[in-house]
């Protein structure tokens, strides 16, 4: 499955996860079993391996159908054909995407996907960084069957009208492979149902209706309060059903009000952890049970929101702090992009359809508060200033309903903290900066109500030292050491959670992780890994896993 609950009730699906067949692109010839989804890193003759891989399974359909192949990703680009001939191209690691056969005959099919993790110049996103870009089909893969016409997608906002009474904004995206006449939508959510006419459409034409929809006495979704409601849209041709789309939602409103965020109208601070999708065993392509456990350690730790760096995460993951009531910063993927890098032509195009994707495909969970993008990034030149205000302009094109935020680490030269609704940074006191956080936020948060932050709210939105998982030294407690990164993180927690002016905090990083080894990072990465994290790449906690539970515990988050 693709989400953790089920998306269809009309169309058939079929999940394709399981072993395939990995053929590395180089001259050995060499064959591998592997799972998807999955990371070939994780196969030991591969676990250096960047390049091109072809993937590849045997599907077999029982009647000729128009055949959508669902991707929930795929490291970092992707080719895929069936029966040898290209049905669909997709770059980025961290969204989805689909490829629509049309009429496919019945009887056994073949089908592959050239899989390339390379960094090269026609990635721009994807490039030697401060964590890993693994290879393979990281996320599931789900073979559909369509009639004339199918759902594309579904779009939800929601206003509040009164206590438990919501006004419902709902899109539905159609698309016909045929022409169609007398189509119908119907929508059913909270008990209440709405339908709409939809005009004849042509063969390949999409088109989008929107209902609005009166609901009332529902339970909100807030904080550790993940109360869900099934979304679900129907097409009908000529009366009958002919195709549908389920998906989840919560009634909630989320608002900047000056200094403040407010959660459904009360002001909430931010108790979070920055994350990446890693882990020691599974790569990127983690599963349901693992993220499950990463979300008990960090609910342990008295977190209610999570930082998704530096790309938007595995819809399971959103379905999970959907259901567990946390807040979920989510960001598109763009992360450190030098200068020169951010100039190339292909980077604009690339980050255009990463917001795209990235707001389409999850705009509907309720747990993410406020869109991200461009972390640390070229934000202190005119240069600069022009790429965030074009793509936040996009952000707030595609979802008026959320605030926009880029964490900056411009410090005293960001001239771009007037284009967000808030304003977060990126501060290292006693690890990179040797004063201490009483010493350094001051001047920065001072500073920032010059350059744009009066009346906003504040995040720092990272924060913390590094510590290598099992190297003490509790006398003179030396950088690198657990004893050290505890140190520095009690007093940067007792000095940010006890400022007035901040909203929220995230620190990093939940987990160590891999970094790449192509990059001048790995010089300052022991292990070649950000060894930031509380807990290791098996989720083994450091001593400092205890100082962030009694600092985030002891401070309300309303």
């Amino acid at each position: 499955m693709i989400r953790l609950f089920r998306e269809h009730k009309v169309r058939t699906a079929l999940s394709l996860d399981g072993c395939w067949t990995l053929k590395p692109r180089d001259e050995s010839g060499r064959s591998f079993a592997a799972m998807v989804p999955g990371v070939w890193e994780r196969i030991p003759a591969l676990a250096r391996y960047r390049g091109k891989a072809e993937y590849s399974r045997t599907v077999k359909l029982e009647k000729a159908a128009n055949v959508l192949l669902q991707f929930g990703g795929a490291s970092h680009t992707a080719r895929v054909f069936w029966d040898d001939v290209q049905v669909a191209s997709h770059y980025s690691a961290y969204t989805a995407f689909e490829a629509l056969v049309e009429n496919a005959a019945p009887g056994e099919h073949t089908l592959r996907v050239e899989v390339d993790n390379a960094y090269s110049e026609e990635s721009t996103l994807h490039i030697p960084n401060d964590y890993q870009t693994y290879g393979g089909l990281n996320r599931p893969v789900e073979m559909q069957t369509v009639g004339q016409a199918f759902i594309q997608r579904m779009a939800f906002t929601c206003d509040e009208t009164a206590e438990g009474s919501y006004t419902a904004h709902v899109r539905v995206y159609v698309k016909a492979i045929a022409d169609v006449k007398n189509p119908t939508v119907s929508v059913q959510l909270a008990g209440v149902c709405a339908e709409a006419q939809v005009p004849p459409l042509t063969a390949g034409e999409e088109t989008c209706i929107a209902l609005e929809m009166n609901i009332q006495n529902v339970q909100r979704w807030d904080l550790h309060q993940g109360n869900l409601y099934d979304l679900w849209a129907v097409l009908a041709l000529d009366g009958q059903p002919v195709d549908d789309l389920i998906d989840r939602v919560g009634f909630r409103t989320v608002k900047v009000d000056g200094e403040k965020i407010l959660l459904n109208g009360r002001p909430v601070f931010l108790k979070g952890f920055c994350r990446h999708e890693d882990h020691g065993q599974f790569g990127s392509a983690i599963s349901p049970d693992a993220m499950m456990d990463d979300l008990y350690l960090m609910l342990d730790m008295g977190v209610n929101s999570i930082r998704t760096t530096h790309y938007p995460n595995d819809p399971r993951f959103l379905d999970l702090c959907d259901e567990l009531g946390l807040l979920v910063w989510e960001e598109s993927h763009a992360r450190a992009i030098p200068g020169e890098i951010m100039r190339k032509p292909l980077f604009a195009e690339q980050c255009r359809v990463s917001n795209e994707e990235t707001v389409k495909q999850h705009i509907n969970h309720p747990c993410i508060y406020v869109w991200g993008l461009l972390n640390e990034c070229e934000s202190e030149t005119e240069f600069g200033r022009s790429v965030y205000e074009t793509q936040i302009k996009q952000l707030r094109e595609l979802d008026p309903s959320r605030p926009v935020t880029f964490a900056s680490c411009r410090h005293f030269s960001d001239v771009c903290l007037d284009l967000v609704d808030i304003v977060s940074f990126n501060i290292y006191p006693q690890w990179y900066l040797k004063e201490s956080t009483d010493e350094w936020t001051p001047k920065e948060i001072a500073w920032m109500e010059t350059a744009g932050a009066k009346n906003k709210p504040i995040i720092f939105s990272e924060f913390g030292a590094g510590g290598i998982a099992g190297f003490h030294d509790p006398f003179s407690r030396v950088k690198w050491s657990e004893e050290r990164q505890a140190d520095i993180l009690q007093e940067q927690l007792t000095s940010l959670l006890n400022n007035p002016r901040v909203a929220g905090t995230y620190i990093w990083q939940f987990c160590d992780v891999r970094t790449s080894e192509e990059t001048a990072w790995c010089m300052r990465r022991p292990k070649v890994e950000n060894n930031k994290g509380v807990v290791d790449l098996y989720r083994k906690p450091k001593l400092s896993y205890n100082t962030v539970k009694a600092a985030y515990t002891a401070k309300n988050e309303y």
